[in-house]
């Protein structure tokens, strides 16, 4: 009789010889979270059950950085996240391969004026996305907070602590919000809103994922989010509403095929899937809830009810988002944010809680001199470093874009970073003043 180790290495050795060979793994950089990414990769591996998929979640900034810094034959596969900017980087450093061949050919061309596949194959849309407001609805109740619909509201003094942002230079889909409001805007006008929002909020997290979390738990009133962080909270039965403000854009979530990776067939067949009926469906899921680029009535009845139409809603958006002019500046809006709000946060917070005192007692009590000294107060706070000329100069755009690794370009760069935050926290110490002194005037 054979020996048990005998009989446990025949079935081995059977069950070997039954599995299907592994054709290779397909390695995905994806700034998406694990309610996405999961779905997918099961339902991916369940049709495909040779072929392994590995998920590597970085930011955009750094799955950026990841796929450039290394070698051909050691790259991952597939990017993909939600900046078109994003794949623009890659795109114009040729690190992306044609996929134009995988596309979904029941997709429409275009969303709005937006082509929902790159132009040139290098990229594909795989979902649309849009940009707003996320509230919880409890929170609101409690503190007698009105519900926002435009960015502009959140400027009002009644929001101040009750709101929540990322960092540009940490979430591609936030640096996405804040682009589109400039872009809305204009660079002089959005950036004023901008600082006024970000001196009414409680906290710059260091992942966009803490904005939903935050809301959808009651840590937050409002966060500034892209479209599915509030719609996955929503339809999954958190006590939290969804808006798109006027000035917004959709836009797609792009795929691409990562000139260099290991296996490329293996990773075309996942690209395919992903932006086929089967892979849009997963879209729906109430942990996902993002917008498919095919239109509802070629979703087989599974889109619910009152859900965002990305198409009707493109036709009403303000902006005609331009990713162009997104990539041209990416690195500079990322700076600018950092060096003025995340890394000044308190200072401007202090700065626009006291010019909200002083304008509450100039409306009771009205004071030219006051008025004068509070008006020069939200000059010096809510102005941005750089003006509209100088972020449209060429030269001034390159000098962001050029390596790093280079002393010349480094010590130019950080210098004008340490100038800005510095400027930053003078403004806000200063802006701080005047209005103390506007409601000592007042009372």
């Amino acid at each position: 009789m054979p020996r048990p180790s005998i009989l446990r290495l025949a079935a081995l050795t059977l069950a070997l010889a039954a599995a299907p060979a592994l054709a290779g793994t397909v390695t995905v950089v994806t700034s998406f979270p694990k309610e996405l990414t999961q779905a997918y990769k099961s339902a991916f591996e369940k049709a495909n059950p040779e072929i392994k998929l590995e998920v590597l979640n970085k930011n955009t900034v750094q799955g950026i950085a990841y796929v450039r810094e290394l070698p051909a034959g050691q790259r991952p596969d597939i990017f993909w996240a939600s900046a078109p900017d994003a794949f623009e980087v890659l795109a114009g450093m040729k690190l992306l391969d044609n996929v134009a061949a995988l596309a979904n050919r029941s997709a429409p061309a275009k969303v709005g004026s937006y082509p929902i596949n790159n132009p040139e194959g290098l990229y594909l849309g795989q979902a649309l996305a849009g940009y707003g407001l996320m509230w919880n609805t409890r929170y609101m109740a409690a503190n007698k907070l009105p519900a926002p619909r435009q960015w502009a509201d959140l400027t009002k003094p009644a929001y101040f602590g009750h709101v929540a942002m990322s960092a540009p230079s940490r979430s591609g889909t936030t640096h996405l919000t804040v682009e589109t409001m400039l872009q809305g805007e204009g660079w002089e006008k959005g950036w004023t809103q901008l600082l006024q929002i970000a001196g009414n909020c409680a906290a710059i997290t260091e992942r966009s994922f803490g904005v939903p979390d935050g809301v959808n738990n009651g840590q937050f009133g409002v966060g500034l989010v892209i479209d599915f962080f509030g719609l996955a909270g929503k339809y999954s039965g958190f006590p939290v509403e969804f808006a798109y403000p006027d000035v917004t854009a959709i836009v797609p979530a792009n795929i691409a095929l990562v000139a260099g990776g290991k296996n490329a067939d293996e990773a075309k067949k996942f690209i395919a899937f992903s932006v086929s009926s089967e892979g849009q469906a997963l879209l729906l899921d109430p942990k996902i809830s993002r917008l498919p680029i095919l239109p509802p009535d070629q979703m087989g009845g599974k889109v619910p009810a009152g859900y965002p139409n990305p198409f009707e809603i493109a036709k009403r958006a303000k902006v005609k988002f331009d990713s162009d002019l997104s990539e041209s500046r990416y690195n500079v809006v990322s700076s600018m944010f950092d060096q003025t709000i995340t890394f000044r946060l308190k200072e401007l917070q202090a700065a626009a809680k006291a010019i909200h005192a002083a304008e509450a007692a100039l409306a009771k009590k009205p004071n030219a001199k006051a008025a004068e000294q509070v008006k020069q107060a939200r000059d010096l706070a809510f102005s941005p470093v750089v003006g509209e000329g100088l972020a449209g100069n060429k030269e001034f755009l390159a000098l962001f874009t050029a390596n790093k690794k280079d002393a010349k370009v480094n010590k130019e760069v950080t210098g004008l970073e340490d100038r800005w935050n510095s400027q930053a926290r003078d403004h806000y110490e200063r802006a701080r003043g005047l209005a103390e002194q506007a409601l000592a005037l007042a009372k």
